[in-house]
């Protein structure tokens, strides 16, 4: 069967070299039949799993389209280059050539099918280079964010946000955060703007900085049903035990279902989220020495609140 498609893409390869023979009858080369010669050729090289032969045929369809100024063919041409270097698992070659393919798009006016590209390139390449997949959805966002699709675009920003949290890249990821947050409110996807507040507050706590954090949910409070939810409230508690180093209030916030079934990599914030100084359970009033013994009696009674009462330090 291989060596069947491998004769198969030789005789195409063959027909495309003769239309591209001029003679006194035929000045000008077909570049258009040369093309489509190349392109069922490079189909039964990949069909017979020779990859690089199919890669070589795919460029060759590309040239000859350019020739004939078929550019959308030749962009698809590129593209699917990449995807001869993707199934031999070489990846930034294939990224490159999908890249290259993407601009031919954008420059051909065909930005969506650009957007779209970056994005299954994105997922080829996210598996071992996190960097360079977060290039490729903020890239792709952009497009869909001139052409003002913004749902499309917000999808790709949130992809770029979670995978800049999992590189460890918080300060860009609370960029990436508050863009696609004001993406949603822009949309009017109110619940997905509590989400993104609730993500916000776990990444600036991350970055020790609770003025950001806290400020993101104040600036919240204009969102229409935000103060007093479910979300607000678990915030509020958060931020309040995170400021006065109540360790506990912030575990019990932090494995709540509402953080803990959050995206994975916002909830592994949640639950790797210590208060500073790693305190312990904080104190809600400080215990008075004992005065003579067992005379303290009534001081520690004045100090019932104290959960630690029975001689803790």
């Amino acid at each position: 069967m291989a060596a069947q498609k491998i004769n198969e893409a030789h005789e195409h390869i063959a027909k495309a070299e003769k239309c591209l023979k001029t003679s006194l009858t035929k000045w000008k080369p077909d570049f258009d039949s040369a093309a489509s010669e190349y392109g069922k050729a490079a189909v039964c090289f990949k069909n017979a799993k020779q990859y690089d032969q199919a890669k070589d045929a795919y460029l060759k369809e590309a040239e000859y389209h350019t020739e004939n100024k078929a550019y959308p063919l030749c962009d698809l041409a590129i593209e699917q280059a990449g995807m001869m270097m993707k199934e031999q698992k070489k990846m930034p070659e294939a990224i490159q050539y999908i890249e290259k393919a993407c601009m031919m798009y954008m420059e051909n006016g065909t930005p969506d099918t650009a957007a779209m590209a970056l994005d299954r390139a994105g997922k080829l390449i996210e598996p071992i280079n996190l960097e360079k997949a977060v290039d490729l959805y903020q890239k792709a966002a952009g497009v869909f964010e001139n052409e003002d699709r913004l749902r499309q675009a917000v999808e790709l920003l949130g992809k770029a946000s979670r995978l800049l949290v999992r590189l460890k890249r918080l300060d860009d990821a609370a960029v990436a955060m508050q863009k696609e947050k004001n993406m949603y409110k822009e949309i009017e996807n109110f619940p997905m703007c509590f989400k993104k507040t609730t993500a916000q507050v776990l990444i600036h706590l991350h970055r020790g900085d609770y003025v950001a954090a806290d400020k993101c949910v104040r600036e919240s409070y204009s969102l229409p049903g935000y103060s007093g939810s479910e979300d607000c409230v678990a915030m509020e508690t958060l931020l309040q035990g995170y400021d006065e180093q109540d360790e506990d209030q912030v575990y019990r916030v932090c494995n709540s279902p509402l953080l803990k079934y959050m995206d994975n990599d916002y909830a592994k914030l949640a639950i790797s989220l210590r208060v500073p100084g790693g305190g312990g359970k904080k104190k809600k009033a400080a215990a008075a020495p004992p005065q003579g013994g067992a005379s303290g009696a009534p001081a520690a009674a004045e100090e019932e609140d104290d959960d630690y009462e029975g001689g803790l330090c």
